[in-house]
């Protein structure tokens, strides 16, 4: 069959089923894997040109591991302090060492062992990313903490990257071998990141000015700095994360990584699907109590090791748990590494074929898990409490126990930041509950009583005491969370005043009905107050623009006292 018209039929195939696993409420990656067994020598028998596809899914590997490091920022690890280190390197420590010692019980070599113990360490940050993205997670505490330690993993596999080709090629005293890598590297990497903070800053800046060159020169750069690792016995991967890394500071990366961002998944989505055309099913079948094994030491194990460690660090039970199922599945780096060994002859296609299982499995199962975590949590709370150290924990405030407030605010977003503004200038008192820890900070600092939690957290929520409180306001858009708190409430206070936020009108109506003194439905409040502004000036000019003053004004304030 002609190459193209065997790659168009594939693309076609992978489309039908990731428009099925979308329908499942899956990750894609899961739909390209089985667009590639479909399309492999068990079902279809639709890829010929192995050679080509493999080329560029090499390419795909350089531009995930490029934008990744364009995208590297240390910020997260260090807003979470020390937390996200002893997480990151903690979980892959001893998920390795647990790894290890199942898979030697399970008859593996001690290479393949040693291969797939370090494999199921790693999580998937894209993935992760965009589940916690998709749950408005991702500016929570164990949110921040988990992109922390995703951050660390990665900075760990990366290394791992490095270090595998060039130990394969080397022969006689293994840690003159490592000591010689690592110098050979880090000489490498100075000078390539030498180069990019400086030469390729200024070639940047000229060819920012036309959108086409700037495009060319970073998959230029990309391309060669990966052919320089690939020369000295260094993984491509390992090149093009540094690649990516020299310009993470460059005031043009977000619009790199945007223009690549496409060209990256058109062409990781053909590494996936060759991963899937090469799993040889025997071999599944064969191994699947190996699989199952696998899988659940990766679904079970890998929390219950993170909810250990931040335990220990004197995190709380929910947070801990919460950022222990962002580790319930394995990554594209995984899959990556077992692909190197297989390529440098480490390990063989079955080993392949049960680690790409195992991706299958943890990632779906995972998905699931954090979709329906808060649901998970209340069922199992009373028996995590084993995870969690006596005394007060370092995302607890409970200087408000015992105390009455007069408004009780549940989140403190820009519609919560305005009412705020108000509720201090009435000099009444109050009590946040949010789960942002910068605004926590930001508020304690102000004098303003704040406990960290959602809106989910029956818990928190509890420990409030509302018999004197004159009015609950709640600025989280979210409806289940929102009618949970007016049927718990109308029973301790009556006479309570009740404001909640709902994204649609019909939500809106339920709330009221539910028994909600006043809903905010923000985008209709918008509507409104353009249409109250129109009506009172109609179309005089030079009242509208006292308005945009007066609105002007009152926006920089807010973005004042809110920086």
């Amino acid at each position: 069959m002609d190459a193209f018209l065997e790659l168009g039929i594939i693309i076609l195939l992978t489309l039908i089923i990731t428009f099925i696993i979308r329908a499942l409420k899956q990750p894609t990656i899961i739909g390209y894997i089985l667009s590639g067994i479909l399309a492999g020598p068990y079902f279809l028998d639709l890829i010929k040109n192995t050679e080509t596809i493999h080329l560029l899914s090499q390419i795909g590997i350089a531009l995930l591991l490029f934008i990744v490091g364009i995208s590297l920022n240390p910020k997260h690890i260090k807003e979470t302090g020390k937390v996200s280190v002893i997480t990151g390197v903690g979980q892959v420590i001893f998920t390795s060492i647990a790894g290890l010692l199942i898979c030697l019980l399970l008859g593996f070599t001690l290479v393949e062992s040693i291969y797939v113990a370090v494999a199921i360490t790693f999580s998937s940050t894209i993935i992760i990313m965009k589940l916690l993205s998709d749950k408005g997670a991702l500016q929570t505490l164990y949110g921040r903490i988990a992109m922390g330690f995703l951050i660390v993993q990665d900075i760990i596999a990366a290394l791992i990257l490095m270090m595998v080709p060039a130990l394969a090629s080397q022969e006689g005293n293994i840690v003159l071998s490592i000591t010689e890598t690592l110098l050979k590297g880090i000489g490498i990497i100075a000078i390539i990141l030498l180069f990019g903070y400086t030469f390729l800053q200024k070639i940047v800046e000229k060819s920012a000015k036309n959108q086409e060159v700037l495009l060319l020169l970073s998959i230029s750069w990309v391309l060669v700095v990966a052919s320089i690792f690939h020369l000295v016995n260094f993984s491509i991967e390992i090149g093009a994360l540094i690649a990516g890394i020299t310009l993470s500071a460059s005031k043009y990366r977000h619009e790199i990584s945007s223009k690549l961002r496409p060209m990256r998944d058109f062409f990781l989505i053909l590494f996936f699907i060759l991963l899937g055309s090469q799993l040889i099913i025997q071999d599944v079948i064969i191994h699947m109590p190996t699989i199952l094994i696998l899988s659940a030491f990766i679904l079970i194990g890998n929390p219950l090791i993170v909810m250990v460690l931040m335990g220990l660090s004197g995190y709380t039970k929910k947070n801990g748990f919460m950022a222990g199922l962002t580790v319930a599945q394995i990554s594209e780096f995984s899959l990556i590494l077992i692909a190197l060994g297989l390529n440098i002859g480490h390990l063989t296609e079955t080993i392949m074929s049960i680690v790409t299982m195992v991706g299958l499995i943890t990632i779906a199962g995972s998905t699931y898990m954090i979709m329906y975590s808060d649901k998970i949590y209340n069922k199992l709370k009373t028996v995590l409490t084993i995870f969690e150290k006596k005394g007060k924990k370092k995302d607890q405030f409970d200087h408000h126990i015992g105390k009455q407030y007069d408004a009780v605010m549940i989140g403190c977003n820009r519609t919560g930041h305005e009412i705020l503004h108000m509720l201090k200038k009435q000099k009444y008192k109050i009590l946040v509950m949010e789960y942002d820890p910068e605004t926590v900070k930001k508020l304690t600092k102000e004098g303003i009583d704040v406990i960290y939690g959602d809106a989910s957290d029956i818990e928190t929520i509890n420990e409030i005491d509302f018999k004197n409180t004159k009015i609950l306001i709640s600025t989280i858009p979210d409806f289940e969370a929102n009618s949970m708190m007016l049927n718990m409430v109308k029973d301790l206070n009556k006479k309570m005043m009740t404001f909640m936020v709902a994204n649609e009108a019909e939500e809106a109506i339920e709330l009221y009905e539910k028994g909600a003194s006043y809903v905010i439905v923000p985008h209709m409040v918008g509507g409104f107050h353009a249409s109250a502004i129109l009506e009172k000036h109609g179309f005089d000019i030079k009242k509208i623009l006292k308005e945009k003053i007066k609105h002007k004004n009152r926006l920089k304030k807010i973005h004042k006292e809110s920086a």
